[in-house]
């Protein structure tokens, strides 16, 4: 028996895209030809949602010395959160020094006030106050923890981090970017009791897969196989904890047939929700001597949005997508150049899918033996 998110699915399919008010007509998608994060968060709390992105001070398995010293090949020294508010004082902490998890001493140490870690101001903080000191209506956030691996911690550290935002009322929810070689069954269970404790308000996990393809995995130092992506998400999906998958679009090798071969990857899970992430070139990384090499080269923004377009197309349309490009620090921005435009490559998006009758999960096809019959998100992402 086809679940109802399986049904609806499938009727989407039926919807006509109407180029005269570029836009395809279901309301479920607010205009747009695809299903957005913004789109969601209307339709399940009416209104729009920011998002508020965390540097924990947390490291990784793969620049701790655990897998490797090096990260991954494309990753800045931010750990991906170059746009990271920095976490500045622990629950309980006072006017104490900020501190942040050393996993070679296995504890938290005090950080020196020169890291790039402390900050005068803690955000959410501020927020918090805000919302308690006045009658007038706070917009609520989601607090992302976004820096390197956000589990990869003792289990009393993230405890104690992510139970601060939750308790904070102006945040919705929160949201944890991690890998799956890095969710233990403690932290399972942590997550798990988190959900019981605060039933008035979301957990998300967010893991990266960037490629189904091994070679690629291999080049770009991912550091576990695709299998260990798949058992992550069903733990968590067991949990009744949303997935959203991170996707690179551009990796070094990859042709747009294999890229399609990843979101049919993604199809065949319990994901959530999807971020398909242009590659960015930042200066610092190993990926920036390769590209300086000749080793190779950047999509131009018409290959990227001919191959995002085919992405979104093959994408199951139960399938929330937080992000369609990504953002590169301007600093440390090497290639493509013309992604510094985001306006420029979201108009043209919706411009050539609007020209080419184009819509999430136009070519997306349940394929029999791969699919999952159980709804994506027992409980909503």
């Amino acid at each position: 028996m086809i679940c109802t998110e399986m049904r609806e699915r499938l009727e989407i399919k039926n919807f006509q895209y109407h180029s005269s008010e570029s836009s395809i007509l279901s309301d479920k998608w607010h205009g747009k030809p695809y299903y957005s994060l913004n789109a969601y968060l209307k339709n399940t709390y009416g209104k729009r949602i920011k998002k508020i992105s965390i540097n924990g001070g947390f490291t990784c398995p793969n620049r701790d010395g655990t897998l490797d010293t090096r990260g991954c090949i494309f990753c800045s020294a931010g750990g991906s959160g170059d746009f990271a508010i920095p976490w500045t004082s622990m629950p309980g902490a006072g006017n104490a020094a900020p501190h942040f998890f050393d996993t070679s001493q296995q504890t938290c140490i005090p950080m020196k006030p020169e890291s790039s870690i402390v900050h005068s101001v803690d955000k959410l903080d501020k927020v918090k106050k805000a919302k308690q000191n006045t009658d007038e209506t706070i917009d609520p956030y989601i607090a992302y923890f976004q820096a390197y691996t956000c589990t990869y911690a003792p289990v009393p550290y993230l405890n104690r981090l992510y139970r601060h935002a939750l308790d904070n009322p102006a945040v919705m929810g929160i949201s944890i970017a991690t890998r799956p070689d890095c969710l233990p069954e403690d932290v399972l269970s942590l997550l798990s009791r988190l959900k019981e404790n605060y039933p008035g308000k979301f957990i998300w996990v967010e893991l990266g897969l960037q490629t189904i393809h091994e070679q690629t995995a291999r080049y770009i130092r991912r550091g576990y196989p695709s299998g260990c992506f798949s058992h992550g998400v069903k733990q968590l999906h067991q949990q009744n904890i949303p997935v959203i998958a991170h996707v690179i679009l551009g990796l070094p090798g990859e042709n747009k047939d294999m890229m399609l071969q990843t979101i049919d990857y993604i199809n065949s899970l319990p994901v959530a929700g999807i971020k398909l992430q242009l590659l960015h070139v930042l200066k610092g990384t190993d990926l920036a001597k390769n590209y300086h090499t000749g080793e190779f080269s950047v999509l131009s923004m018409d290959d990227y949005l001919t191959i995002l377009i085919a992405c979104i197309c093959r994408l199951s349309p139960d399938i929330v997508i937080h992000r369609l490009t990504g953002d590169g620090p301007k600093e440390l921005l090497i290639a493509p150049l013309w992604s510094r435009d985001k306006k420029r490559v979201l108009n043209g998006l919706h411009k050539r899918m609007e020209l080419e009758n184009a819509y999430q999960g136009k070519n997306y096809k349940i394929q029999k033996g791969t699919i999952s019959h159980e709804p994506r998100t027992p409980n909503p992402i």
